[in-house]
């Protein structure tokens, strides 16, 4: 079996689903490697001679100012692309001071101006104020290639069309336009490994709509010149949208859609099993195998020995640094190996969130010794001692054995994971997880409004909050908050409460980093199911044929959350500053 993660995702390091995958399959007997297309694709791409070639089919006539700036500097950005992504991909340090001069390059658009970086990085930030310019420079070579593939996106692929599919119609349409450079770039990469290997299964994993179309289009070339190989499909995406689709479309370009986690179903599959928790189409009807089966393995539960990283070139890897808030940057700044220490939320019960999925409902936690031999063997494998353990909220008492496993065994490591800001959260256990390596959490206060907090079921009080937050950042243990508007039945003045109570946060040195999101009903969530409940009503509520995940609504007095938006955003980035504290909350959105 060859597991595949299609085009594009995050840079700096590996995706978890296909080291995971390969690794407890291999561990069971089947012969399994993975291919990082992503990296692969971007890798080959940020070369001089793949630039020329790509430039050269741009036609000026499509191009907005900064992209004709790009182009007219075309020779620039060749002769630097080697030297840029090698630097960024931690060698070659020395030219750190020259990469770090914005006279070097004063030919390129989408530039910081010297006060800005200076605010950022003052006079000891020479590397970090490099990589932040060397990320400009990739970045702007990606907004030249939108110009020959609009569909292409830094770190994302025809997200724009992906995020919402009613129906199969859309991603069939873009299917039958004739392939842009960017994507025959890609199946040439992609038939460099198959005419190696010759796998009998492909497994295409999909964690985000930026990795869809890429995939069908892996699909139907797999299926045009490789006709004895099946293709199975999941990951994130599928397990969130798919679950209730009923157009067979998608069957022409694969054979099995496989849900929740695919560790046994692929067994099943490969194996000749009993299918569970797969879709597949017979007779042009879709057949629904087992898709309540909560059986589950993985690395966590097998005791054999495992390989992670097989088949994955770690040196392609490279960091990315257009976001100067010091918590983004830690999303694509290093490489940080992905793991987990329990399956699902021990709290899953916010309205908000998507609770029936299984991903989610589904809670019970890893063996913590288990869970540090894996962090041993990753630490062998690639050299890199840090962590990011994606749990939807790591379980206090399992971070605290955590802590304790990682100093019984003299390790040195850092990590940082998402958590709940419950009490649990005292002095002595974050003192405890910062000697032990922890230097950031991100977590979600939500609505900072006592009556929304309630109504959301978030478990938490305003007072907790502060106290976990205070016992993290006395800790050096930096936080980052989810925050969120637009809820059912939140009004204006609660929003402004709930901004007001995040700026004292901030003014108390409690919090580090924020950001708000805008509420999105769900059909996965409880005030999705339950609209009534929450004083709402559903525009329409009849499923789609293809993707089925977000709901439109209607409630009465809503206020036009678009408008608080920017003033939101805006006022955070200076209380992330230490600046704006005294000015008052409503003038934030005049």
């Amino acid at each position: 079996m060859l597991l595949i993660l299609p085009p594009l995702v995050q840079p700096n390091t590996f995706y978890p689903s296909t080291t995971h995958l390969a690794a407890y399959l291999n561990s069971v007997g089947i012969n399994t490697s993975q291919l990082d297309l992503s990296i692969t694709l971007l890798d080959r791409i940020l070369t001089p001679l793949t630039l020329k070639n790509l430039f050269s089919k741009v036609q000026t006539n499509k191009l907005n100012r900064r992209q004709r700036s790009v182009l007219a500097n075309s020779d620039f950005y060749t002769d630097n692309v080697e030297q840029v992504k090698s630097f960024l991909q931690g060698n070659n340090t020395e030219l750190a001071p020259l990469f770090a001069s914005l006279a070097y390059w004063q030919n390129m658009p989408r530039l910081d101006n010297e006060e800005e970086l200076s605010w950022n990085y003052g006079s000891s930030g020479t590397i970090d104020r490099a990589k932040h310019l060397c990320s400009l420079f990739i970045k702007n070579i990606c907004e030249l290639l939108e110009a020959l593939d609009p569909n292409f996106q830094f770190i994302r692929y025809a997200e724009r069309i992906c995020t919402y599919l009613p129906s199969f119609d859309i991603l069939q349409s873009e299917l039958q336009k004739p392939s842009s450079p960017i994507v025959s770039l890609m199946l040439n990469l992609l038939d460099n490994r198959l005419k190696i290997e010759h796998p009998d299964f492909v497994g295409l994993s999909i964690p985000f709509p930026g990795n869809l179309l890429m995939a069908l289009h892996i699909a139907r070339h797999i299926k045009a010149h490789y006709p004895n190989t099946k293709i199975i499909m999941g990951g994130g995406y599928v397990n969130t949208e798919l679950r209730q689709i009923t157009d067979t479309a998608i069957f022409d370009y694969i054979d099995y859609l496989c849900f929740d986690d695919g560790e046994l179903p692929l067994r099943h599959i490969i194996e000749g099993k009993p299918l569970i928790r797969t879709i597949t189409c017979e007779n042009n009807t879709l057949v629904r195998h087992n898709l309540d089966n909560r059986s589950t393995e993985s690395i966590y539960t097998t005791n054999g020995n495992i390989h992670l990283t097989d088949g994955l070139n770690l040196d392609k890897y490279f960091n990315f640094t257009d976001s100067t808030n010091a918590m983004h940057r830690l999303w694509s700044d290093g490489r940080w190996n992905k793991m987990m220490l329990a399956h699902g939320c021990y709290w899953h019960k916010c309205a908000f969130c998507d609770t029936s999925l299984d991903y989610i409902g589904n809670y019970f936690p890893h063996n913590i010794s288990r869970v540090v031999d894996i962090m041993e063997q990753f630490i062998t494998e690639t050299g890199c001692h840090g962590f990011h353990f994606i749990d939807e909220a790591a379980p206090p008492a399992k971070l605290k054995a955590l802590a304790d496993e990682i100093l019984r065994r003299k390790l040195r490591v850092s990590f940082w994971t998402n958590i709940r800001f419950d009490r649990s959260f005292t002095a002595e256990l974050c003192s405890l997880l910062a000697k032990a390596g922890c230097i950031a959490v991100s977590g979600g206060i939500e609505v900072a409004s006592p009556r929304m907090l309630k109504l959301i079921n978030k478990g938490v009080t305003i007072d907790s909050v502060r106290d976990s937050l205070r016992h993290l950042s006395n800790s050096g243990i930096m936080v980052h908050a989810y925050l969120m508007y637009g809820f059912p039945t939140q009004t204006i003045a609660e929003l402004y409460d709930s901004l007001a109570t995040v700026r004292n946060f901030f003014a108390e040195g409690l919090l580090q980093s924020a950001y708000w999101h805008r509420y999105a009903m769900t059909c996965h969530s409880h005030s999705g199911q339950h609209p009534e409940q929450y004083h709402t009503q559903l525009i329409d509520n009849t499923p789609n044929s293809f993707a089925n995940n977000e709901i439109a609504f209607t409630e009465e007095h809503q206020p036009e959350w678009e408008n608080f938006t920017a003033g939101l955003n805006l006022a955070t980035y200076n209380f992330m500053r230490q600046v704006g504290f005294d000015f008052p909350i409503k003038k934030w959105f005049k």
